[in-house]
């Protein structure tokens, strides 16, 4: 129980925050594609995310208490050093929350300026986003090289959540705005596939820990599957991208499905490159763990609490699957 404990906590949490990228990552690539549609289109947009966004930022919620109650320790450390993105993140998200209710209750004559602090709030929300992932990959180091490996993620990883708007779009819209969203795709995608060959490239060179786990043998042959799997699944948008007819019809969830596995490849090769650390080279995660007794006790909340919000997570789905409708705030 002492050395299972740490290890469901931090699977928890990774699920969480990956659950988080994949929900919320739509949330916030269809508000950085805002700008570029009709304001008509701009209210499919945002019925299209409507009934789901508040639902999806409760996994980063989750994903933050997990590391706050099981992982005390590394959750000091890591708050403390992310202190500035993490604020700039929730004003971010804050302010996306205000601009959605604003943009229609502050009438026609203001609806462009929270159509703008919309857009607004989702790019700073990513970039920091971006920026805490860097930041965490490289230990949390204040080194020039880890800043501007931060920076790098922090200016890159808009593209994915671009792509996953894009990817949401053609599952939640048709006719014109449905073509429009094929094109967004298609340009974000070149952005998105450059991000993670630097993103590949990079991590290894800042971070000795990293590149020891991944090019020795026989670990290199056996990772082959994730740099693969991304691979052929990028090849696979491009080609669909280029020719949409399929999935103008009943096909039109691949492309997020996609985009998904290749979130999972990412987030499976990231979890390799860390365990057993929380903190990478300075806390593992045995560490970093509260008291047997105290996992023990919040143990079975967590068992009930993630099931729970998967199962209310599902349900808002399915209830609200199909395309957008027009949008109405009643």
């Amino acid at each position: 129980m002492e050395q299972f404990l740490p290890v469901f906590f931090v699977m928890a949490m990774g699920l969480a925050l990956l659950l988080y990228v994949i929900l919320d990552g739509f949330d916030l690539g269809v508000g950085l594609l805002l700008p570029q549609a009709t304001e008509p289109e701009k209210d499919i947009m945002i019925a299209s995310i409507g009934p789901f966004w508040d639902a999806n930022e409760t996994w980063i919620v989750l994903g933050i208490g997990i590391l706050l109650i099981a992982f005390p320790k590394a959750h000091g450390i890591i708050l403390t050093a992310l202190y500035i993105p993490v604020t700039l993140m929730l004003f971010g998200l804050i302010l996306r929350g205000v601009a959605f209710d604003f943009r229609v209750k502050a009438g026609s004559a203001h609806k462009q300026l929270w159509n703008r602090m919309f857009f607004l709030g989702s790019l700073i929300a990513s970039m920091s986003q971006g920026w805490m992932l860097g930041a965490y990959i490289t230990g949390l180091e204040s080194g020039l090289t880890s800043v501007l490996f931060a920076a790098l993620i922090a200016l890159t990883l808009p593209a994915l959540y671009v792509m996953l708007g894009a990817g949401w779009l053609l599952v939640k819209t048709e006719g014109e705005l449905f073509d429009k969203a094929v094109s967004w795709g298609r340009r974000a995608l070149p952005s998105m596939g450059f991000a993670l060959i630097l993103v590949s490239i990079a991590t290894p060179i800042v971070s000795s820990e990293i590149a020891a786990r991944w090019f020795t043998l026989p670990s290199a042959i056996g990772l082959l599957p994730i740099p693969v799997s991304c691979l052929v699944a990028y090849f696979a948008l491009y080609r669909l991208l280029k020719r949409p007819d399929f999935i103008r019809t009943s096909n039109n969830w691949v492309v997020y499905a996609l985009l998904i596995l290749i979130c999972l490849m990412a987030a499976l090769g990231l979890a390799y490159s860390i365990y057993p650390d929380i903190i990478l080279g300075r806390m593992d995660l045995y560490e970093a763990a509260a008291a047997t007794d105290s996992l023990r006790f919040i143990f079975y909340g967590v068992a009930i609490t993630l099931p729970v919000i998967l199962f209310y997570s599902a349900y808002v789905f399915w209830v609200f699957r199909g395309k957008a409708t027009d949008l109405s705030y009643e």
